[in-house]
């Protein structure tokens, strides 16, 4: 039993949800600064990098963090949600470099955030997402494998319960 509960990729799946759902919260609030006053993040992020369009690109950056975040939070196309934040998040770590160097107090932040967007986009949402439910509903094969992986994993609980008593 406490192999099942150390191995089971249950734990790997609540990790994710965990990551996707923290990450979102702490993001989603930055993209709602930027809505409050875009000029003010246009004229401090955007120019200084001479973009084309910098109320445009400051209004793609501030939606790409709020739909992105509600993408992470809910699992609902989820690896796009977090390609949205990478790109946004890639702009704010060059940003970052060119007008304040290798400065570790700005770049943690982005760094991690980096990550988190980059490990979601890679390994997917988890077990606990809407995308899972969706592809669960859509795909009879892969109900049809979680349903057997479901009876052959109450059929060990039980063979080892028997054997124990």
């Amino acid at each position: 039993m406490l192999r099942t509960i150390l191995s089971k990729p249950l734990l790997s799946d609540v990790g994710l949800l965990v990551l996707r759902v923290f990450t979102g919260t702490l993001l989603i609030h930055h993209g709602y600064e930027k809505l409050a006053n875009i000029e003010n993040f246009a004229d401090a992020f955007v120019r200084p990098l001479h973009l084309p369009f910098p109320i445009v690109l400051s209004y793609i950056a501030a939606f790409s963090e709020i739909g992105g975040s509600w993408l992470l939070i809910t699992g609902l196309l989820t690896r796009f949600g977090a390609l949205a934040i990478l790109g946004t998040i890639t702009v704010a770590i060059y940003h970052a470099v060119i007008t304040a160097g290798f400065n570790i107090y700005l770049l943690e932040l982005l760094g991690l955030y980096f990550a988190a967007a980059a490990a979601v986009l890679a390994v997917g949402p988890g077990c606990f997402s809407i995308d899972e439910l969706i592809v669960r509903r859509f795909n009879p094969e892969t109900a049809k494998q979680s349903e057997a992986a479901d009876d052959a994993y109450v059929s060990s609980g039980t063979i080892s319960q028997g054997a124990e008593a």
